[in-house]
């Protein structure tokens, strides 16, 4: 296969999966920018929640059980402890409170981040992973090696690599 002909197939590759994913780079990308907010309460709505668990758990057990960090007693008459998000009986072990949930689409959309190998989304992270880093590698087919826009390209990419390393060292 000539030098050109390399060059040419590149483009056309890089063209059409471009196209197909697309959507998929929309859709994750929005993904990503929700889980930025995580730890505050946008796009979340509240969810009672009773459960019983084991009775007369101490605080730190119970904040734990409940998968609450960072469980604040307000009070504890001696049979019901009552905290920010609801209460427990010590003597039944019913626990009632509130949680803040995603909404159900928004926590499909994500699933897509959260994935491990045990998700069926786990093969699509890793075509969508592959698909990136063949955009990379065929990026620099764009343009031919000798061209100005090519090398300007090569001071972004390391611009771009700088960036992050930074960051990251933050």
């Amino acid at each position: 296969m000539k030098k050109n002909n390399v060059h040419n197939q590149m483009r056309t590759y890089h063209r059409y999966l471009g196209y197909f994913l697309a959507g998929i780079m929309l859709i994750y990308a929005t993904s990503g920018v929700i889980l930025i907010f995580r730890d505050t309460n946008f796009l979340k709505h509240d969810k009672v929640v009773e459960k019983q668990i084991t009775p007369g758990l101490d605080y730190a057990a119970l904040g734990k059980e409940l998968r609450i960090k960072d469980l604040k007693v307000e009070s504890d008459d001696g049979s019901t402890v009552s905290f920010h998000q609801g209460s427990y009986n010590k003597q039944t072990g019913k626990a009632k409170y509130t949680v803040k949930e995603l909404l159900p689409f928004v926590e499909k959309l994500t699933r897509l981040h959260k994935a491990s190998t045990k998700d069926p989304l786990f093969f699509l992270n890793v075509f969508f992973g592959l698909s990136l880093l063949f955009f990379v590698v065929s990026s620099f087919w764009m343009f031919l090696p000798n061209t100005t826009i090519f090398k300007k390209g090569l001071y972004f990419t390391l611009a771009g690599s700088l960036l992050v390393i930074i960051m990251l060292l933050l």
